[in-house]
């Protein structure tokens, strides 16, 4: 992603400095997102740019980020790239949530330190109607990638739906009208619900929020018929200051929930209640992200294809943080102590053994990737 990092790719200067850093350092094939912020939404020649430089596609944000050197896009923003991305065939990524008015400031205002620890009151301040106004203006916006319009050959996606009532209704619509948009959930709404998170445990804070279990089992439905397409981790650490695990604040604690690692256990065991299938699996987390990134040699087996292949074993029961260790530079997780199944015995990229039973490789086979 383009952000959570310094400096955030928002330039062809900043991106061309990140490969570079990571240049003998990558243990996996990594790709990277442009960022579309209001300084270069407009800037014809540098969003051309960072595109030719080789990102994968541009992300943008319609609230505030919370970095200060990444701030949120409109829909002439958005309108603005979708035109140059269609150039290049690549996907607009957006966060999809638009503030109404001050009503977080507010409640964050008058709210006492008791009820700060609530994960009701955090969930108050950003409720459904943020995702329903974000994504009736991309529905709009994704007209224009209608065949023959304006910004044919581009493609919006919309990251981490929370909300599966009407800002579902709405990408449904949009989809059968010919839109090119495309929409993604998260493991962490689909394994936990709001009424289940407990005063002061801010390990459960992200946005958009975790939402009630009526509309964690509408997710399920959706993606098992196809109207949510695929998954994402939307894996955003912290370090214990910043998540307040002391105070249990959630107004100011910060908003991500660290689960890079478990999306395959996570996947798998709370998907067995709504009859999740294999294939089903290989779908929303390989071959559709990887069609999303424009990844032509990744995410199916096949002859000629990348032997990035993963040897599991979906039959192993473990509890994450007991014997399933965290391999996270901060092991705050709300996975922490879930009973959870399917284990990674070994990971192969490119066929290049890289883990096996609780060993990483040595030496660090992976590339940049870089879209062309």
């Amino acid at each position: 992603m383009p952000l959570n990092s310094v400096p955030t790719t928002t330039s062809k200067e900043a991106f061309e400095m990140k490969v570079d850093a990571a240049k003998g350092k990558l243990f996996v094939d990594v790709g990277f997102w442009g960022g579309l912020v209001p300084e270069n939404a407009f800037n014809i020649t540098a969003l051309n740019q960072l595109l030719g430089a080789g990102v994968l596609g541009l992300k943008s944000f319609m609230c505030p980020s919370g970095i200060n050197d990444f701030p949120m896009t409109n829909a002439s923003h958005i309108k603005a790239a979708l035109e140059i991305l269609a150039n290049y065939r690549r996907p607009l990524l957006v966060h999809a949530e638009i503030p109404q008015s001050s009503q977080d400031e507010r409640l964050k205002a008058d709210v006492d330190v008791v009820k700060r620890r609530m994960y009701s009151t955090y969930l108050e301040t950003r409720p459904p109607s943020w995702e329903e106004g974000a994504v009736k203006e991309l529905v709009t916006l994704a007209k224009d990638t209608i065949p023959n319009g304006p910004a044919d050959g581009a493609h919006i996606h919309i990251v981490h739906l929370s909300d599966a009532s009407a800002s579902l209704d709405l990408i449904k619509e949009a989809k059968e009208s010919g839109a090119r948009i495309t929409v993604e959930t998260c493991p962490h709404y689909l394994a936990f619900a709001a009424e289940e998170i407990s005063d002061g445990d801010t390990r459960f804070k992200c946005a958009p929020p975790i939402r009630d279990a009526v509309n964690r089992d509408h997710l399920w439905k959706a993606l098992k018929e196809g109207h949510i397409d695929m998954l994402s981790s939307d894996h955003s650490p912290s370090s214990p200051e910043l998540k307040n695990v002391e105070t249990g604040d959630f107004l100011s604690a910060w908003g991500g929930i660290s689960s890079l690692q478990f999306g395959l256990p996570v996947t798998w065991s709370y998907g067995q209640h709504y009859g999740l299938k294999l294939r089903e699996l290989s779908e929303w987390w390989s071959s559709r992200p990887a069609k999303l990134s424009g990844l032509q040699k990744k995410g199916a087996i096949l002859i000629g294809n990348d032997a990035d292949l993963v040897v599991w074993d979906p039959e192993v029961d473990f509890e994450i943080g007991k014997n399933y260790t965290i391999y996270h530079k901060h092991p705050i997780t709300p996975y922490a102590g879930r009973q959870l199944s399917g284990t990674v015995i070994a990971t192969f990229v490119r066929g290049n053994l890289i883990y096996e039973d609780d060993q990483h490789a040595t030496a660090a086979c992976g590339s940049p990737i870089l879209a062309v």
